[in-house]
């Protein structure tokens, strides 16, 4: 089991599953959703993350048709990413984690977009768009 919370701490949650995947994403607008040259996020079960307060302080965003990236309306933080076609799925935003992880798989997607005062330093496998 994995916890997690924002950075004001009105929203929790539980993660029943273990991450096997982070996933660094370059977009513009995963740059932009963000603040920061990548989103680092992990593709978890929808029914495996369980909300355990602030679920009214939960705000949506649809950045593209279909997409929708959930929030902390009181500080901001990204919590996940659902999608109207993938709703067994969320793009957990892994900085909100309370517990260690370590995965050994990590990737990086959308390389050709990267902000160009990024260099990326590390061995993990990249693409230029999605994999």
């Amino acid at each position: 089991m994995l916890t997690g919370h924002c950075l004001c701490g009105r929203i929790s949650y539980r993660l029943d599953q273990d991450i096997e995947r982070i996933i660094f994403c370059h977009c513009e607008k995963c740059r932009r959703a963000t603040g920061t040259a990548f989103n680092s996020a992990a593709l978890i079960d929808a029914d495996k993350f369980t909300l355990l307060s602030g679920k009214e302080s939960i705000k949506s965003f649809s950045s593209s048709p279909g997409v929708h990236r959930l929030f902390c309306g009181e500080c901001g933080s990204p919590l996940y990413s659902a999608r109207d076609a993938q709703p067994q799925s969320y793009r957990l935003r892994i900085g909100t984690l309370d517990t260690p992880i370590n995965p050994e798989e990590k990737i990086h997607i959308f390389v050709a977009s990267k902000a160009a005062w990024e260099t990326l330093c590390d061995d993990y496998p990249k693409h230029d768009a999605s994999f």
